[in-house]
């Protein structure tokens, strides 16, 4: 029985360190697979066509199509929506804007007339494991083959990951295999020094995790620094608000309103839809993560950092690991 080995790769270290595993291991039949949400960084983008100069290991892309589910909305909102109650304009406002755009982010949150949070984080299922598994793995399944899916996943990451075996069958010849489980940070690190591949060039620039740019559970100091470096994510995301604002039944949707149940003028559950785009906006989010002391006053330093500055939360500003120029590395 031959054996497929499939690296689901998304630009950042731990991935990047799984594939760079499988190939110190001289594994056959190996392909990585990158699952493009729409909501990525140029610069990840680019750290992956480096990738594969770099190693040789051709990286296929995929994306999610939303495209029949939200006609399926369209049909649902034009025989639904004003029985319940929704006003015209609610209703005439969601028609609007319920069409494909391509981008599989916003697609997705058109669709759910949300966006993901923390308790509904349906963003990973959605946009990377479904595509991954219909794309790439179910056209394997059923050849006879065994599937091991590599997976760029540490137990020291959350508290669900801790307890999560090192391998384990799904079914139908598929395993989920995970060699870096009980690694830390330095190791997945030296992994890129070993092998002689540079980290993403965002790890230099305050970026905690790579992927999706912000993600929903960016950290405070991280959405800073995108602002700070990168004003067009916010500018998108901020677009991007008032598309979803009139796909939502309640008329208002917020990037980070549902990662976070109170704001510093009280708790969102009390506050009408619009009341939480004026405060909970991403532009006012932007503003918060520029004060210290839980909000009360501006952080000066902070406000004032020099944006071309090495920012790395793991180390990598010595002159080794300066972000490397991916256009000339390519």
């Amino acid at each position: 029985m031959n054996t497929q080995n499939i690296v689901s790769v998304s630009g950042g270290k731990d991935s990047t360190a799984t594939l760079l595993v499988a190939i110190a291991l001289e594994t056959e039949n190996l392909q990585a697979v990158f699952a493009d949400t729409g909501n990525e960084h140029d610069q990840t983008y680019l750290y992956l066509d480096y990738l594969e100069q770099r190693t040789g290991i051709p990286i296929t892309r995929v994306k999610a199509d939303f495209s029949r589910r939200i006609e399926g909305k369209r049909r649902f909102i034009e025989t639904k929506w004003r029985e319940q109650g929704i006003s015209e304009e609610v209703v005439l406002a969601a028609l609007a804007v319920l069409q494909p755009t391509g981008n599989p982010f916003l697609d997705l949150c058109i669709w759910k007339g949300r966006f993901p949070s923390r308790k509904a984080q349906f963003c990973t299922m959605e946009l990377k494991r479904d595509p991954m598994l219909e794309q790439v793995v179910m056209p394997l399944m059923g050849v006879g083959d065994m599937i091991m899916s590599w997976q760029g996943v540490r137990a020291d990451e959350s508290i669900n990951r801790r307890y999560l075996p090192e391998c384990d069958e799904v079914g139908g010849g598929l395993f989920n295999y995970r060699p870096i489980l009980k690694w830390n940070i330095p190791a997945v690190f030296e992994a890129h020094r070993y092998m002689g591949v540079k980290p993403n060039p965002l790890y230099s620039q305050g970026m905690g995790r790579v992927g999706c740019m912000p993600c929903i559970n960016c950290r405070k100091d991280e959405l800073r620094e995108i602002a700070l470096r990168f004003p067009e994510v916010i500018d998108r995301i901020d677009h991007w608000e008032r598309i979803v604002q009139q796909a939502s039944k309640r008329g208002a949707a917020t990037f980070f309103a549902g990662s976070n149940a109170k704001h510093p003028k009280g708790s969102i559950s009390d506050m009408t839809a619009l009341e939480v785009m004026e405060i909970a906006s991403i532009r006012q989010a932007v503003e918060w993560s520029k004060t210290a002391r839980g909000g009360i006053q501006y952080d000066l330093l902070s406000t004032s950092s020099d944006s071309t500055a090495c920012a790395s939360a793991y180390g990598l500003c010595e002159s080794a690991w300066e972000p490397v120029n991916i256009l000339e590395a390519v």
